[in-house]
């Protein structure tokens, strides 16, 4: 039984220096083949922000996603058969009742891009190893072990588009075999990350949590679909990119809100309409959780469903706002997690305390370059950190 990988983790990305930000101006936000000047700009940021991680004893190290625009880019748009199609109607080419359409609608955007499949899905070249190759650059290599890449969900695009739009007329008989090729396309990036020395990988998933969204799951049924099999072959999809995944190379899954102000009201609720199948059926052994607002997110109940054998990371620390937490109140809330979890097991707090627990932010700190929460500025950013590794040294005697 494994406990996480850090017992103070980071969940994604850091806020992007002022240098940086002005280097992307003219960036677009899909493409992350960055120019010579861009690429020195970045690297140079990079090299700051795991010198920060380095003397403050933040793990894993991290990027902070800076040669990303967004947490999500640089994946699917370098696959073969992919195509960024531009200008789809907002919410009409989308999912019906898709909290992420709200969103940009309350923004003023008509349109949004989407990848969609457009021949059948190929993956002939790397997305990350670049990326990977910059962070191990300015890394020291007995570090590299202690380093995280984060990737976009298999399912990202597929939730957004309007049914049954994530591939074009033709190219696949079903969603299975859409999924069945990306999912290759996902081993052979684990794979040669893995084989350039990466061995934690995060997997961003927060669309999950549309699945305990009244609207959402309304939307589904006007569109036809039974929203419990859409999520059973969700649950497919994930664990079919952790197919033949080698045994010392960790993998977890990250599903939460958001860190963006206007989307608090949207995706609130607890996990425990998708608790069971998501800790019982999804193969990854690691979860990352938004745990930061009880209010929001509600009990730690669900967790009672975490099998024995896997871990659980709590995101009780916020990147919505500036306000640092106190430490003796999140090390109450840590602890009553292990209670929840122990009564589910059969087994001590303390034991599932020792073998199953680890903390977090909640989410990134800037899921887009310009992104951040209420009050959030750099300083602030590296002090939840902190307050995150003092908070794991104080419950782990085993933590950095």
């Amino acid at each position: 039984m494994a406990p996480p990988t850090f017992r103070a983790d980071q969940v994604g990305s850091l806020l992007r220096p002022a240098s940086l930000l002005a280097a992307r101006k003219t960036q677009e936000i899909y493409k992350d083949t960055l120019s010579p000047e861009l690429a020195a700009a970045t690297k140079e940021a990079i090299a700051y922000a795991v010198k920060k991680q380095l003397d403050l004893s933040i793990r894993p190290i991290t990027s902070g996603e800076y040669e990303r625009t967004i947490f999500y880019s640089g994946f699917f748009e370098t696959l073969e058969g992919i195509t960024m199609t531009k200008g789809l109607p907002l919410p009409e080419g989308f999912r019906t009742n898709l909290p992420t359409s709200v969103v940009f609608k309350r923004m003023g955007m008509t349109t949004r891009e989407a990848n969609v499949a457009t021949a059948k899905i190929r993956r002939t070249a790397p997305a990350y190893l670049a990326a990977w190759e910059m962070l191990k650059a300015v890394t020291p290599k007995e570090k590299w072990a202690e380093c995280k890449m984060a990737l976009p969900s298999i399912t990202f695009e597929h939730i957004q588009l309007a049914h049954g739009t994530a591939w074009a007329p033709g190219v696949y008989a079903n969603d299975r075999e859409y999924f069945a090729d990306l999912a290759a396309a996902y081993r052979a990036e684990l794979k040669d990350l893995y084989d350039a020395g990466l061995r934690h990988v995060q997997i961003d998933d927060p669309n999950l949590c549309f699945f305990f969204v009244d609207k959402f799951l309304e939307g589904c049924r006007q569109d036809g679909l039974d929203p419990e099999e859409l999520f059973d072959l969700y649950v497919w999809a994930h664990n079919e990119i952790l197919r033949d995944c080698p045994a010392d190379m960790r993998i977890g899954m990250h599903s939460c809100r958001g860190n963006m102000p206007i989307f608090h009201d949207l995706v609130s609720g607890s996990y425990e309409r998708i608790a069971e199948k998501m800790f019982g059926k999804l193969n990854y052994d690691q979860f990352y959780l938004e745990y930061e607002d009880q209010e929001r997110e509600g009990s730690f109940a669900p967790l009672r469903f975490l099998p024995k054998g896997k871990s659980v990371v709590l995101g009780v620390v916020s990147t919505k706002t500036g306000e640092l937490e106190d430490i003796d109140m999140l090390e109450a809330r840590v602890r009553e997690a292990a209670e929840v979890i122990a009564a589910g097991q059969g087994r001590t707090a303390a034991e599932v305390l020792e073998d199953t627990l680890g903390v977090s932010p909640q989410c990134g700190f800037a899921s887009i370059s310009i992104n951040h929460g209420e009050g959030v500025t750099e300083e602030k950013m590296w002090d939840k950190l902190v307050l995150l590794r003092d908070l794991a040294r104080r419950l782990w005697k085993d933590a950095a």
